[in-house]
C-alpha cells in the first residue's frame, strides 16, 4: 500500500473557559475587556463584576463558578479592604481553578507602570486611601492628567505603545517585591495580559 505523503491538517486544541472577575464596573473592568479583544482570545472570556467589592466576596464568587471554567482569576486591589487577606487565603485552597491577579496598592499602579519603573511605596496620608494616594500620584502624569475611575475609557488603546515597557517594568517590580518580602507596591496585572494574549494564540493539538 503505497503511502501518503499528504500533509495533515493542524487540529487546533479547544481553547479553554476564562472567566475574570475585578472589583470595578468601570476603570480595571474596561481596561481588561480591551485588552482581551485586543489580542483576540479565542477563548470565552468573561469579565464579570460579581456586584461586591470586597476581595473576599469577588473570591467566594469566584469559587461557586468555577465548575463552569477551566479557570477563574480575580482581579483585585490590596488598598484598604481589611478581607484581603482571608480572600488570600480562600483562593489558594482551589489554586488550582481560582488564582488572584493582586496589585498594591490598586490597579492603577498597572497604568504608573508604563512609564516608569517605581518602587515607592503607597500608605494612608490624612483622609487619603493608599489607593487614592496612588490615583494622585498617576494624574501627575501628563499623559495622565485629569485620569478618573469613572471616566476611564480608551485607557487600553492610548498606553498600548508602551505595553511592553509595562509589562517589563511590573515583572522587575514584582521580583523585586518578592526579594524584600514587601508587595506595596506591585501588581500581577503583567502575568493576566500574559493569559490573554496565550488564548489568542491558536495551540496545535498534539496527536
Amino acid at each position: 500500500m503505497a503511502r501518503s505523503f499528504a500533509r495533515k491538517k493542524a487540529v487546533l486544541k479547544v481553547q479553554p473557559r476564562v472567566l475574570v472577575i475585578c472589583e470595578d464596573t468601570k476603570s480595571c473592568k474596561i481596561y481588561l475587556e480591551d485588552a482581551a479583544r485586543h489580542f483576540r482570545s479565542n477563548a470565552e472570556i468573561e469579565i464579570a463584576h460579581c456586584g461586591n467589592t470586597d476581595p473576599l466576596g469577588i473570591v467566594t464568587k469566584a469559587v461557586e463558578r468555577r465548575h463552569a471554567f477551566d479557570h477563574v482569576y480575580c482581579a483585585i486591589d490590596r488598598d484598604k479592604h481589611e478581607t484581603f487577606d482571608d480572600a488570600v487565603r480562600l483562593a489558594a485552597e482551589y489554586q488550582v481553578a481560582v488564582t488572584i491577579i493582586a496589585s498594591y496598592p490598586c490597579y492603577e499602579f498597572w497604568l504608573c507602570l508604563h512609564f516608569d519603573y517605581s518602587r515607592k511605596p503607597y500608605t494612608v496620608q490624612g483622609n487619603l486611601s493608599a489607593g487614592d494616594c496612588m490615583v494622585k500620584d498617576l494624574c501627575k502624569i501628563p499623559d495622565m492628567a485629569g485620569y478618573s475611575k469613572g471616566g476611564a475609557k480608551e485607557v487600553f488603546e492610548k498606553l498600548l505603545p508602551k505595553l511592553p515597557d509595562a509589562r517589563r517594568y511590573a515583572k522587575r517590580v514584582m521580583d523585586a517585591a518578592i526579594a524584600e518580602e514587601n508587595m506595596n507596591p506591585s501588581t500581577r496585572l503583567h502575568d493576566l495580559i500574559a493569559i490573554f494574549e496565550k488564548l489568542g494564540t491558536p495551540q496545535v493539538a498534539k496527536l
